[in-house]
């Protein structure tokens, strides 16, 4: 049987994931499961750092890093593969972008789920958005419908596991509203694709999150190396 009151968060050290962990403790999980892997993204050394921060701001019970070195090895993504330049950010593209890491977030959420399963959790959080799923194929409502699916099918017939995505349907500035009003201290979240410090302001995920500040009317707490005028 499991806990509901524990639940696993897939915290990959950017300001979603950082936000669905305050979300799940709103919401009556005390005790937070903390999941971060690295996989040879050009910045997983401050992501780790961020996630670890985290996990100390929620007071989690537990910390598990693990790295998974084979989506590097599969390679074809600009933040795995030295041999693809990070694009600078298209937000009104509808192509998938190189960033996108083949069914990444399958293995991620099946070790998640392993996670879980292993310490009577009753939930996995995952920070997907509607701007993530605009361009990437595995964070699209159909693909967690499905991964329900999985879950039920392939855990103990006792476990009982649901995929919460609390943000499938939000846009970045109604996370990072919500992230302001549940405390999130953003100064220790990355997002940047290129560098480890100072953010490079110009690739996707620092505009999606530059762009989303400004529209809530706050300054963006990390340093970038350049920031829009827009988010000044």
């Amino acid at each position: 049987m499991t806990n509901d009151t524990r639940a696993v968060v897939l915290a990959s050290g950017g300001m979603d994931s950082a936000t669905a962990a305050y979300e799940a403790q709103t919401r009556g999980y005390d005790d937070l499961y903390l999941l971060h892997t690295s996989y040879g993204q050009n910045t997983e050394d401050r992501e780790y750092d961020c996630a670890s921060a985290l996990a100390d701001h929620v007071d989690a019970a537990d910390f598990l890093h693990v790295e998974t070195g084979h989506l590097t090895q599969i390679g074809a993504s600009s933040l795995t593969d030295d041999s693809m330049d990070v694009e600078d950010a298209d937000t009104d593209s509808d192509e998938i972008p190189t960033s996108y890491v083949p069914f990444r977030n399958a293995n991620l959420l099946s070790m998640a789920v392993s996670y879980a399963e292993a310490n009577d959790c009753g939930v996995v959080f995952i920070g997907a958005h509607s701007e993530d799923f605009s361009g990437y194929p595995d964070c699209r409502p159909a693909f967690f419908e499905a991964f329900q699916g999985v879950i039920d099918a392939g855990t103990k017939p006792d476990t009982e596991i649901d995929l919460v995505a609390p943000f499938v349907e939000w846009s970045k500035t109604d996370i990072a509203e919500r992230g302001v009003e549940l405390g999130v201290p953003y100064e220790d979240t990355w997002s940047c694709y290129r560098d480890d410090e100072p953010a490079c302001g110009t690739c996707d995920a620092c505009a999606f999150r530059l762009e989303a500040f400004q529209r809530i009317g706050e300054r963006d707490p990390i340093e970038y190396a350049e920031r829009p005028t827009y988010a000044d």
